[in-house]
């Protein structure tokens, strides 16, 4: 049997745990008393973590489960299989922001989801009245004809469940693993992970629906906010419906059952709507259900003007860059190929990064000269011209001069003037290629 180490080890904890008043007085969603961490530091305590609910990125220890194998997905078929399980690091901290609680080394490549169905068991009746109960409310919600989207459908239950109440609809689930249930055609289905960019786009659903998936995931938030940039760039709003497991009683229980590691993320009832918050237009409902042991909401997703804004100048940018990297490269190559000699003034950090990105190599351009005296004798990183100080240019004139760092260019080309510094052409980069500093037209005279 594999040794138990604990993940937390820090004087702090040890107090913290010996602290039985702490305990015993914690509740659902708050901290203890101020007294009862009296004399307790931050030391070894605040961790940078980043919550992958709402993103906030200071968190402390919560629950040190040690090691323990996968225990939804893995299905040993003997004893010594089970035995020599793999055993995954259980180090849970919650956010100080929201209360989210997740597993900080969890790593979804551990977890096998495409070989194994993660299927739930849907025939308790409290359960299935719980399942009744939701499917109402969303048939509620839904047109007469509508077409819904199952994110993690496992075997397939509530959609058969749905489209049994309204044949009228289009429902389409996805899962990763191919253990589902289409009820004779009753539902479509694709093993495969639904991908935001993708199919909202081409099934244009009207209900997106994600039961016990969220507590999967590496990044939640991240998940659900692609979804919503994805309704805003394809002008169609979505409703979602969200449930997830919740520990808002595990508190006053102090249950550590719940915690084991297939579950990255535990949401309480304020981190679900934390998370919702953050990523939909509007949150029509936040509840829990099952005895409290689920929580589920409602929201619109319809992303901002602002998102697809910014999006489009990124894209475009990203294009004109990648054009431009070809036309000033092929214009140094040109220069060089004329025979005028060259100097390139700059030789670090954005001037370095010029020289990098339109390859300026040492061989065809070994002159690079700076205006830094403490930078003379280095080298470009990269490329390795040695940096010469500008004023050798005064002894030894070339033809043209490429200011690499075009926001100084004023600057420079007061300096050359100062110095006595003789040139033919001063060449900018502007709008993807190389111009000339003194008849072209650019921001920087």
């Amino acid at each position: 049997m594999a040794q138990y180490t604990p993940t937390f080890q820090s004087e702090t904890l040890n107090a913290l745990a010996s602290n039985t008043t702490s305990v015993q007085t914690m509740n659902t969603g708050s901290l203890p008393p101020n007294d009862s961490c009296s004399g307790i530091g931050l030391t070894g305590v605040l961790l940078q973590e980043t919550c992958p609910a709402c993103g906030y990125h200071v968190a402390v220890p919560f629950y040190d489960g040690g090691t323990q194998p996968l225990t939804t997905l893995a299905w040993p078929q003997t004893q010594a299989e089970a035995q020599a399980m793999n055993r995954l690091s259980l180090s849970f901290v919650r956010c100080v922001d929201c209360g989210h609680v997740y597993n900080k080394a969890f790593d979804y490549a551990d977890v096998p989801y495409s070989d194994k169905p993660n299927l739930m068991f849907n025939q308790g009746a409290l359960w299935k009245e719980h399942l009744e109960a939701i499917q109402e409310q969303m048939l509620k919600r839904l047109p007469d004809n509508p077409t819904v989207i199952e994110i993690g459908c496992g075997e397939g239950h509530l959609l058969r469940g749905l489209a049994q109440k309204n044949p009228n609809g289009r429902y389409i689930g996805f899962d990763p693993s191919g253990h589902v249930d289409t009820g004779d055609g009753l539902i479509e289905f694709h093993q495969a992970l639904f991908e935001p960019e993708t199919h909202l786009a081409q099934y244009q659903p009207d209900m997106v629906i994600s039961r016990h998936v969220l507590e999967h995931l590496m990044n939640p938030l991240g998940f659900m906010q692609a979804l919503a940039f994805s309704a805003s760039w394809v002008n169609h709003p979505v409703q979602v419906f969200i449930e997830v497991p919740c520990i808002d009683r595990v508190f006053d229980a102090q249950r550590t059952a719940d915690f084991f590691y297939e579950h990255n993320s535990h949401f309480t009832s304020e981190s679900l709507r934390r998370l919702l918050a953050r990523c939909a237009t509007t949150v029509d409902v936040i509840e829990t259900g099952y005895y409290d042991e689920v929580v589920y909401g409602f929201a619109t997703l319809q992303g901002s003007p602002s998102q697809k804004k910014y999006a489009t100048q990124a894209l475009q940018f990203f294009q004109d860059t990648r054009v431009g990297q070809k036309t000033v490269s092929q214009q140094l190559t040109d220069l060089h190929q004329s025979g005028q000699s060259t100097a390139i003034w700059g030789g670090t950090g954005k001037a370095a990064a010029f020289i990098q990105r339109f390859e300026a190599d040492c061989e065809r351009f070994p002159n690079v000269v700076d205006s830094d005296p403490a930078k003379v004798g280095t080298f470009v990183p990269g490329t390795g011209q040695r940096i010469c100080l500008s004023d050798d240019l005064v002894k030894e004139p070339v033809d043209v001069i490429v200011i690499a760092t075009q926001w100084r260019a004023k600057d420079i080309v007061m300096e050359m003037e100062r110095k006595g510094i003789g040139y033919q052409q001063v060449l900018i980069e502007h709008q993807g290629q190389l111009i000339d500093y003194h008849r072209d037209s650019h921001p920087y005279s």
